[in-house]
């Protein structure tokens, strides 16, 4: 990327001064390094978000950035529904509610070593993934309408989640505002046989240890030690927010023309938040993330079976869960006051910091736990939000290492086969539908996700608590 645009603020800020349509400046959190090997898209889809209507302070951009549709993945902006304020389904994505949940174990590394391999098959059996994969679980009209109101409490009421797990999932575990009337027949289709699922492409269920501790006092909060094992599971609303995420696209096109919005480029189609289509998107969003909350739910039930098999009476209990594509209404203090906001994360986790009102009281004095995926080598991180992310960010932070190239590069340039090889040489084992997958998520089609938290963490979004590495992942 061409630097030469950007006022450097400081050593992980960079800012693009309003200029032509702009309504706000844009700024990209991230160090050199990572800012000279970001794509030029980036840079122009961050302008072209500041364009739009009603929003709020600047457009913000994370250290793991890339190219997304319309938005750049990474991309948190928000947006004053009393300013002619709008809603983006770009600024979500197709993926509605995608997110991370991480849950101990209570195991150290060696009580996993002598399974390891069958411990890897049997989850790999258990937990359905791949492109078109289907489980157990098939929903009709009453179930599918129950479960996008419902979420993870649904997932709980029918025995398929622990109810301990609802204060450790973000909104308790069930968004309100959602409305299954606002979710097509063909959506629903798409999902009546895909609960429990991973679906594809960068999705997965890892058995992971922690291999280093940054911050004590936190990990103890987080329960978390040196050489602890933990199960990390990264999916999200499946086919059903993928058809809404379209279909809503598609409408909003035809929306923004009629409210007079300009759009600087048609894939940031979007709607005033009060239109008709804005509060049918919304409503229809909410219930995928209901979907999503309730999806991640069922993957931890059938994760907890395989575990209980293993090491009988042994029990899972969740740190957290949240999401990184989303649209919420959040309070920020914006100049002074206290302001209702449409906050997009489209890529980006929401990290609320120490003392918020909305986290579990027994994580409170820590902040929130703030969930990274990382690559099947190179390992994932768990940080804590800090309290510069509210007034930098809208409380958000990185969600990943992000992509480094596109999947169709990789697939040049690596084998799945040679890449699960590889990495059962360093002791981690792949179990996936597809070697093509693999090679399209090989370690080296990604950012160092080291240096993207550490950016993160210097930049005053999130503090490193914990690395994670892999010892067993499931792919999609």
């Amino acid at each position: 990327m061409d630097l030469a645009r950007f006022t450097r603020v400081d050593e992980t800020t960079w800012r693009v001064e309003p200029h032509g349509a702009m309504q706000v400046p844009a700024i990209i959190y991230a160090d050199e390094k990572l800012m000279r090997e970001m794509d030029d898209k980036v840079y122009e889809q961050a302008v072209n978000v500041a364009m739009l209507p009603g929003i709020v302070q600047a457009s913000y951009t994370m250290p793991d950035a890339h190219w997304g549709y319309g938005f750049p993945i990474g991309g948190v902006a928000a947006f004053d529904a009393e300013q002619d304020g709008v809603v983006s389904a770009g600024g979500v994505g197709f993926d509605i509610s995608c997110g991370v949940r991480t849950m101990l174990t209570g195991l150290k590394v060696p009580d996993i070593l002598p399974v390891q391999k069958t411990l890897a098959d049997s989850l790999y059996r258990q937990i359905p993934a791949g492109v078109g994969s289907t489980g157990a679980i098939a929903l009709d009209t009453i179930e599918m309408d129950a479960m996008l109101s419902g979420g993870a409490h649904w997932a709980v009421d029918r025995g398929w989640g622990d109810a301990l797990d609802l204060d450790r999932i973000e909104e308790g575990g069930k968004m309100v505002g959602a409305i299954p009337g606002c979710v097509s027949e063909r959506a629903r289709e798409r999902q009546c046989r895909e609960m429990g699922t991973l679906g594809s492409g960068n999705h997965y269920l890892e058995v992971q240890a922690v291999a280093q501790i940054f911050d004590a006092d936190v990990a103890k909060v987080y329960g978390l030690a040196e050489n602890d094992v933990v199960v990390t599971i990264h999916c999200g609303s499946r086919g059903l927010g993928h058809q809404i995420g379209t279909e809503y696209l598609r409408e909003m096109v035809i929306a923004a023309s009629a409210s007079g919005i300009a759009l600087p480029d048609r894939e940031l189609a979007s709607a005033p938040i009060k239109s008709d289509v804005g509060q049918r998107y919304l409503g229809a969003m909410r219930a995928a993330m209901n979907c999503a909350l309730a999806n991640r739910e069922i993957l931890g039930y059938l994760a907890r079976r395989v575990f209980s098999h293993f090491f009988p009476g042994r029990n899972l209990s969740l740190l957290f869960d949240v999401s990184h594509n989303t649209c919420k209404v959040e309070p920020h203090m914006i100049e002074g006051k206290r302001r209702q906001l449409f906050v997009h994360r489209k890529g980006a986790t929401r990290a609320f910091a120490p003392g918020h009102e909305s986290l579990p009281a027994a994580l409170r004095v820590a902040g929130q736990p703030v969930l990274i995926g990382g690559s099947m080598g190179t390992g994932s991180y768990i940080l804590a939000g800090q309290p510069l992310a509210e007034q930098k960010a809208f409380s958000s932070a990185c969600h990943g290492a992000g992509r480094a190239m596109s999947r169709h590069a990789a697939l040049k340039q690596w084998s799945g086969r040679k890449i699960q090889d590889d990495l059962r040489a360093q002791g981690i084992f792949i179990r996936s539908p597809s070697t093509r997958g693999i090679a399209e998520e090989a370690p080296g089609a990604y950012k160092d996700v080291g240096a993207v938290v550490a950016a993160a963490e210097r930049a005053g979004l999130a503090r490193r608590v914990a690395r994670l590495r892999p010892l067993i992942c499931i792919k999609g």
